[in-house]
């Protein structure tokens, strides 16, 4: 398939950059810093630009058969970016009448799990610290809503930087129970194999082991 990445200086778009090419994927990789972009290989076209104009990145968006972003904020510093910069990428995909789009959101966002497990590990933080970081991500989910692409908004809990797994769970609409922690290259798996699945079409999916 030929892949654009949004976001692949971060964890997890770095991660569905080099799972991509592995599997023989062509990958357009958009970054502001190409500096940035640890991750080479044959198939890699990298695309510099700064996220402000859609016109701007139409050019790497068309043609393409889905698109996948990292995008999202780092800290409360950055709320707001998620939902503006997807903003961007959703005009240029319906410029260029591209229509998949899988991106990185998190699990506060969707509905608790009925173990309550989530709240009480989760709750807190996004009461407090974290609750523009969350306010961000439920804007961008809106802007998916409204938009007309085929989206996937894919959540997962607390991240961490360990190697590939394969044995994470995913429930459409929900969220796995007990699912506290995730490694940032298996999020990037799944939504890799996402893609192709209609069952995530225009849903929310948790994903977590």
């Amino acid at each position: 398939m030929n892949l654009t990445v949004f976001g692949a200086t971060g964890g997890i778009g770095r991660e569905i950059v080099r799972q991509a090419l592995a599997s023989g994927h062509r990958v357009t990789a958009v970054v502001r810093d190409p500096a940035r972009l640890t991750v080479t290989g044959t198939g890699l076209e990298v695309v510099r630009a700064d996220l402000t104009d859609p016109e701007v990145i139409r050019p790497a968006v068309t043609g393409r058969n889905a698109v996948l972003s990292g995008l999202g904020p780092r800290g409360r510093g950055d709320a707001g970016v998620a939902a503006r910069l997807t903003r961007t990428v959703l005009a240029a995909m319906e410029a260029e009448a591209v229509r998949r789009l899988l991106v990185v959101s998190a699990a506060p966002v969707g509905p608790e799990p009925d173990d309550g497990l989530l709240d009480r590990t989760m709750r807190g933080l996004v009461a407090t610290v974290l609750k523009p970081v969350y306010d961000d991500l439920r804007a961008m989910e809106a802007e998916l809503s409204r938009s007309g692409t085929d989206w996937t908004s894919v959540r997962p809990p607390r991240l961490q930087d360990k190697p590939l797994t394969g044995t994470y769970r995913t429930v459409v609409g929900g969220f796995p129970r007990k699912g506290r922690f995730i490694a940032r290259a298996d999020v990037a798996h799944a939504m890799l194999a996402m893609i192709e699945d209609a069952g995530t079409v225009k849903q929310g999916v948790g994903v977590a082991y």
